[in-house]
């Protein structure tokens, strides 16, 4: 690992300030899948102590962002091509009866907090930051999981999440031009609050081309 970190807003020593540049370094691209967080050059880099970075290291491993393997050190998890393929084509098939499910408080008491979540997305994409996007995009989809009512669809989208948290990291800066995600996100949302699923599900599985190829 030797690339330099860089303090995103003013500099801190606290192990949320050192989890924030970590798992920025992470989302961006600057660390990728697999690359090793070393943490002498990270300590060095930072003009911090190991204690606050190894409190940070624990709080990405516990995000499922990093894999500690013992006398090895610590690693930026990779996601495999397959992973994604397998999970795209279950969410084809369940994400859309999530939407079904979630529609009604969509379109009633939380239909302000999905408003806000796109305008997030916009904010992020039009301004090319990658991890606000990432973060955004998901707070997006876990909406339907999150107001379906179905504890089982919840679980599934717990369980999928910190994958798909990667798997984006590589994913958006693919796109060449960022704001066509939130374009996309903004179309799932106008379907699902119409009630059309089958549109909601056609549009999921043009959106999803290359995880369904398993190209990362």
């Amino acid at each position: 690992m030797d690339r330099k970190f860089k303090w995103q807003e003013q500099r801190s020593t606290t192990p949320d300030g050192v989890y924030r540049v970590l798992r920025t370094a992470i989302l961006d691209g600057t660390v990728p899948p697999g690359g090793q967080l070393r943490e002498t050059h990270i300590a060095a880099d930072l003009g911090i102590s190991r204690s606050p970075l190894r409190e940070a290291l624990t709080k990405l491993e516990e995000e499922g962002l990093v894999v500690k393997i013992p006398f090895r050190g610590s690693f930026v998890v990779e996601v495999s091509a397959r992973d994604i393929a397998e999970i795209a084509a279950i969410r084809v098939l369940v994400e859309p009866y999530a939407a079904e499910l979630s529609a009604a408080t969509l379109r009633g008491p939380e239909r302000l907090r999905l408003k806000q979540t796109i305008e997030e997305l916009y904010r992020a994409t039009d301004t090319k930051d990658i991890p606000a996007s990432i973060d955004a995009h998901l707070r997006f989809h876990r909406l339907f999981y999150e107001f379906s009512g179905n504890a089982a669809l919840q679980s599934l989208w717990n369980g999928w999440e910190n994958k798909l948290r990667l798997y984006l990291a590589v994913d958006h800066p693919t796109y060449s031009d960022l704001h066509d995600i939130a374009v996309e996100h903004e179309r799932l949302a106008a379907l699902a609050l119409e009630g059309d699923i089958e549109g909601f599900r056609q549009e999921m599985v043009s959106q999803f081309q290359n995880a369904l190829r398993a190209q990362l």
